[in-house]
């Protein structure tokens, strides 16, 4: 497989990194300074982001894992074992197992919140922060994340949305049920139908109808601690940090761009860029200028 650049990619390394109860599934490419990269979802796994950040792996380590139930890092893995806490728990036992005292980290959508969900409890371990479209850090900006969605969407994929998540094969956990749902659900922000079925293609690469079910029910958990929340709000944490940061948003991501805006207003080192003419999935749809602006923030 070519990169997303041309060139011959770098050989990945793919293994497992035991956490508490759990094996994590990596994968690690390049060499220097260590990037943790921070999966979507929360019920995807790390496989959507390949190949085209594996660019970055020209400056930098690339660590990739699925967080754990998801994915390849399923096995043995109960809903209940699946929390903040633990999230923050394995990502810190990653960054240790790595042999640094602090890591740059790389989060797209959910990946960012779980992000800043780390570095707003451990500053002195994250070197810089990386945000790609990410998720609301906020329950206000949750609430107008899912009104701005719902008026997106025209009254027919609404409907339709609704049909494929009460039949059956989706509520089995049926994978052609779960990438129909996702052409639906995605389709606000990914205008290119042809670029829409390759990225929703990436989405189940790793899971069978049991993984997705695991998944669901982690996703489910992981919002009645967060967007759930009527108090939920991390701005008042990230203002209190000196971490670097860059967040990258799309034009037209299906995320209102007052939740990245309100993120880098919080934070005093943050930088916000929007990437013109793309999506969610900004990184696919504009690699080029997602790995240079990237790039020269890590080395900046």
């Amino acid at each position: 497989m070519s990169s997303a650049a041309g060139t011959d990619p770098q050989p990945a390394r793919e293994g497992y990194t035991q956490v508490g109860g759990a094996r994590l599934f990596t994968r690690s490419v390049g060499s220097g300074p260590p990037l943790i990269v921070l999966h979507g979802g929360p019920d995807f796994d790390h496989g959507y982001l390949l190949p085209e950040l594996d660019q970055l792996a020209a400056h930098a380590r690339l660590v990739y894992y699925d967080q754990r139930g998801r994915g390849r890092s399923a096995i043995g893995v109960e809903p209940n074992d699946v929390s903040i806490a633990s999230e923050i728990a394995d990502l810190e036992a990653l960054r240790r197992s790595l042999g640094v005292d602090a890591v740059a980290i790389l989060g797209h959508s959910w990946g960012g919140l779980l992000a800043m969900e780390y570095t707003t409890r451990h500053p002195d371990r994250v070197t810089h922060l990386v945000l790609l479209s990410p998720a609301p850090a906020s329950y206000d900006d949750w609430t107008g994340f899912r009104e701005s969605l719902q008026a997106m969407r025209g009254p027919a994929d609404v409907e339709r949305m609704r049909e494929i998540a009460a039949g059956v094969a989706y509520r089995a956990g049926d994978i052609d049920a779960e990438a129909e749902y996702y052409r639906v659900h995605f389709r606000p922000t990914v205008r290119d139908a042809r670029l829409l079925a390759r990225i929703v293609g990436r989405l189940r690469l790793h899971f069978d109808p049991a993984g997705v079910l695991l998944a669901r029910a982690i996703e489910a958990r992981l919002y009645r601690e967060t967007s759930d929340v009527a108090d939920y709000d991390l701005l008042p944490l990230l203002a209190g940090l000196d971490t670097p940061a860059l967040l990258l948003h799309g034009e037209h991501d299906f995320i209102p761009l007052d939740v990245a805006a309100h993120i880098a207003d919080a934070m005093p080192r943050a930088t916000l860029t929007i990437v013109p003419g793309v999506g969610h999935f900004s990184f696919i749809e504009r690699h080029d200028l997602v790995d240079h602006e990237i790039t020269r923030f890590l080395e900046g």
